[in-house]
């Protein structure tokens, strides 16, 4: 006789759905939840649970002491802890239970953390290479646009020709959970892209939309990108560069320079201000208002 499934894993399933196809949150975002919610499951069998109404707070807080007792780090319980609130939330929108027993239930503190930043000479030193050939001449682009705009390394990958407003000065972005945002390119990133169209026009496919394209004339990789920076930083005498510091180091760089962690917010694509307040623990410099002012690398030549 098959062994009956548990009560909880078909809402699961169903709830998992949901942020993928209603709030289009990414595949590694869903995949996350998937495990989590996987371990809350396992917990709540060996403990005996066998339905909605013998879930209580203590209970709540009882799974998280057990992932601490597992040696999970605050930030991986807070994920945890996320997964498990947005999942009973929807269990209450759906009429499944009358209060989420999650709702009050705090994680541990997470460390204090400062995302790894280059310095503005660094990053002269990574962009200052000269192209030897049609694909570093592809990577110049891709990488002035990263630090220019602040890029996660998936919206770089998914950029398409026709993504390019007001003569290039300004770039249409698809971010997490499918919103869109407008971003500014400085001057440098914009000659760069425009050298790269110009010698991608010599194998691409008319078929393929991609900017970033490889010499087959397919979308480049998120992991193919991953990789030519890290070859270029060495080439450059730099530790490897990850497209995570790129973005870390527009932030960073951009607050110091303007202090004004709204804009930079509008700019990264976070939904929440305090994702981007991670940044403020660093010095300022001096107050400026608009991004030509700004990025060390938009700055007009009178400036």
């Amino acid at each position: 006789m098959p062994k009956s499934e548990y009560f909880v894993e078909k809402d699961i399933s169903f709830y998992l759905e949901y942020i993928k196809d209603v709030r289009n949150l990414s595949i590694n975002t869903v995949s996350s939840y998937s495990r989590d919610l996987k371990k809350l499951s396992t917990y709540l069998q060996n403990i005996g649970i066998s339905s909605y109404k013998n879930i209580d707070e203590n209970t709540c807080s009882g799974w998280v002491g057990d992932l601490y007792q597992h040696k999970n780090n605050p930030r991986t319980i807070h994920r945890h802890l996320s997964a498990a609130k947005g999942f009973f939330k929807f269990l209450k929108k759906n009429s499944l239970v009358a209060t989420s027993p999650f709702e009050l239930v705090t994680a541990p503190k997470a460390a204090s953390y400062l995302p790894e930043v280059l310095s503005p000479e660094d990053v002269e030193l990574l962009l200052n290479f000269k192209p030897e050939n049609v694909l570093e001449v592809r990577d110049l682009a891709l990488i002035e646009l990263m630090y220019s705009s602040g890029l996660r390394v998936s919206e770089v990958a998914g950029i398409d020709l026709t993504d390019f407003e007001e003569e290039m000065s300004f770039l249409r972005i698809l971010g997490k959970g499918a919103k869109v945002r407008i971003v500014p390119v400085g001057r440098f990133a914009i000659a760069a892209v425009e050298n790269w169209i110009n010698e991608r026009e010599k194998f691409s496919n008319p078929d393929i939309p991609a900017l970033f394209i490889n010499l087959k004339g397919t979308r480049l990789t998120v992991r193919s990108i991953q990789m030519r920076l890290a070859r270029i930083s060495t080439k450059q005498g730099l530790p490897r560069v990850n497209p995570h510091m790129l973005r870390h180091s527009f932030a960073t760089h951009m607050l110091e320079s303007s202090g004004d962690l709204r804009t930079i917010q509008e700019l990264l694509g976070h939904s929440s201000l305090s994702t981007t307040q991670i940044y403020t623990k660093l010095d300022y410099q001096h107050l400026v208002k608009i991004y030509d002012q700004s990025h060390p690398r938009a700055r007009n030549e009178e400036n």
